[in-house]
C-alpha cells in the first residue's frame, strides 16, 4: 500500500518523539528542529511534512504520555471493574505528573507559555484537557456492575482529576519534595476511586 503524504513509520514516529524530549530537555523550547532530526537520524523536512510545526511536534508527545496514563480505561474487564480500572488510572496518573522527565518538561511549557502561546495551548489541549475528555467517556458508559451512575461525565471526571492530582503536581513543579512513596501512591489512588464511586453509586 503507497505511503499517504505526512506518513512515517512507527519506529521512525518514535525515534522522532523521544529525540524531541532529549533536545527539548537540554535546550528548553528554543531548541532547533534541525537538532531533533539529527538525533533520530530523518531529514527536518520529514518532521515538518508529519507534524508541520513544533507546537504540533509537542502535542504529539503530549498525546503519547496521556495515551499511556489513560491506558487503564481501555483494559479487558475495565467496564466490568470500574473502581479497579479508576484506581489503575489514577496511580499511573500521578506516577506520571511526578516523574522527573515530565515535571521538567512542564517547566520548561510554562516558561515559555508567554512567548509560545501556540506550544501552551497544545500542551494543554492535548494533555490535561484530552486525559479528563477520556475519563469522561469512560464514565459515561455503561459498566457492567452497575455501580456507577454519572449524569455529568465531564464535571465527573474533573473532580476525580482534582482528587488524585491534589497539589502533588503543584509540589514537584515547585521543587518542594512531597516524598511519594510507591505505596503512598498506591493509596491515593485506591482511595480517590473507592470515594469517587461511593459519590457516583447507584
Amino acid at each position: 500500500m503507497p505511503r499517504l503524504v505526512g506518513q512515517i513509520d512507527l519506529a521512525k514516529g518514535e525515534a522522532i518523539l523521544d529525540a524531541a524530549i532529549a533536545v527539548l530537555g537540554e535546550r528548553g523550547l528554543a531548541a532547533s528542529m534541525e537538532e531533533v532530526a539529527r538525533r533520530a537520524g530523518v531529514s527536518k523536512q520529514t518532521i515538518y511534512n508529519h507534524y508541520g510545526s513544533k507546537a504540533e511536534l509537542i502535542r504529539a508527545l503530549v498525546d503519547r504520555r496521556v495515551a499511556d496514563i489513560t491506558a487503564p480505561l481501555e483494559m479487558p474487564g475495565a467496564d466490568e471493574h470500574p473502581e479497579e480500572a479508576l484506581a489503575s488510572f489514577a496511580r499511573v496518573m500521578l506516577q506520571a505528573l511526578i516523574n522527573p522527565r515530565a515535571t521538567a518538561m512542564m517547566r520548561l511549557y510554562i516558561q515559555g507559555a508567554t512567548e509560545a502561546p501556540d506550544v501552551a495551548r497544545a500542551v494543554f489541549e492535548a494533555g490535561p484537557k484530552a486525559s479528563r475528555a477520556r475519563l469522561a467517556v469512560f464514565l459515561a458508559r455503561e459498566h457492567a456492575d452497575g455501580r456507577l451512575v454519572v449524569a455529568d461525565p465531564a464535571m465527573a471526571a474533573e473532580f476525580f482529576g482534582g482528587m488524585v492530582v491534589g497539589t502533588y503536581q503543584l509540589a514537584d513543579l515547585l521543587g518542594v519534595d512531597r516524598g511519594l512513596t510507591e505505596r503512598q501512591i498506591d493509596t491515593i489512588a485506591t482511595e480517590a476511586a473507592r470515594r469517587f464511586l461511593r459519590a457516583y453509586s447507584a
